[in-house]
C-alpha cells in the first residue's frame, strides 16, 4: 500500500507501510459500524457478537478480516473508497500486508 514519506523522496518503511494499512482497516471498520445493516451483515457473516466486537478487534488477523469483508462485496469496496478519497485497490495491498503477503517482486 502506497505511503507517503514524511519527508524528501525517503521510501516508507515495513514498519510505517503496516501503520497505514492498520489505519485503513481501522477506517473500514469505522465505515462497516456507521450504518447498523453494513455491520449487522458483517457480524452475522464473521459470526461475531456485537458483545464481542472489541475483543475480537484485538486478535490477530481481525484487521485483514476486516479489509477482505470490504472487498468480498464490490458495492461496498467501492463505497467506502469514494468516502474516503482512494482508490479501491488499496484495500487489497492493505490487506495483503496485514495478512503477512509478501510484496510482489521480492
Amino acid at each position: 500500500m502506497p505511503v507517503r514519506p514524511r519527508s524528501g523522496t525517503r521510501k516508507a518503511t515495513a514498519q510505517e507501510q503496516r501503520e497505514a494499512a492498520s489505519a485503513l482497516a481501522i477506517a473500514g471498520l469505522s465505515f462497516i459500524a456507521s450504518e447498523p445493516e453494513r455491520l449487522g451483515r458483517f457480524l452475522a457473516l464473521s459470526g461475531i457478537g456485537p458483545e464481542s466486537l472489541r475483543s475480537a478487534a484485538r486478535e490477530p488477523g481481525f484487521l485483514a478480516g476486516v479489509l477482505d469483508h470490504l472487498a468480498s462485496d464490490d458495492q461496498l469496496l467501492r463505497d467506502f473508497a469514494e468516502q474516503n478519497e482512494f482508490d479501491p485497490e488499496q484495500v487489497m495491498k492493505a490487506r495483503e500486508l496485514l495478512a503477512g503477503v509478501p510484496p510482489q517482486g521480492s
